[in-house]
């Protein structure tokens, strides 16, 4: 058994599939299955260990903020070049949610974010008060509000 993650394109699946591979460490797009017109129909992407498969369905099926991909990075510069490729050219949400210009939504948080909202409640409440005053994730701010509370 396997499970991937399947998502519908009216036209742009090559082209997402590029930018997610180039922007995405260890990541590759793997095959395109082409149209008789040479326009590609199905991508299928390996996004670091992760199976993607992306499909030029036509339209009627926009993406939404239900579901998103999540990046977790090590540094803040990891989070600023994700945030700066993946938000080109389409637009920041709050708490580390993007929508890239495909209208694909992506997380992008530190690694550590488990663990800072696992730790004790007061805790817990400062880094989640500090995150949802976010956009694009402050690792330093939200370490502090951890370390402060």
């Amino acid at each position: 058994m396997s499970v991937t993650t399947f998502l519908w394109f009216d036209a742009d699946a090559e082209a997402a599939a590029e930018l997610y591979a180039a922007t995405v460490p260890n990541s590759r797009v793997v095959e395109v299955t082409r149209q008789g017109d040479g326009s590609a129909f199905v991508v299928t992407l390996d996004l670091d260990g992760q199976a993607v498969t992306l499909m030029n369905g036509g339209p009627g099926h926009p993406h939404s903020d239900a579901a998103s991909l999540q990046v977790a990075v090590d540094t803040q510069d990891e989070i600023d070049r994700l945030w700066e490729a993946l938000s080109q050219g389409g637009a920041p949400g709050s708490c580390g949610w993007l929508t890239d210009r495909f209208g694909v939504s992506w997380q992008v948080v530190p690694a550590v974010l488990p663990e800072l909202m696992g730790g004790a409640a007061e805790r817990a409440i400062a880094v989640g008060t500090a995150l949802r005053s976010m956009s694009k994730l402050d690792l330093a701010a939200l370490q502090q509000a951890y370390d402060q509370a």
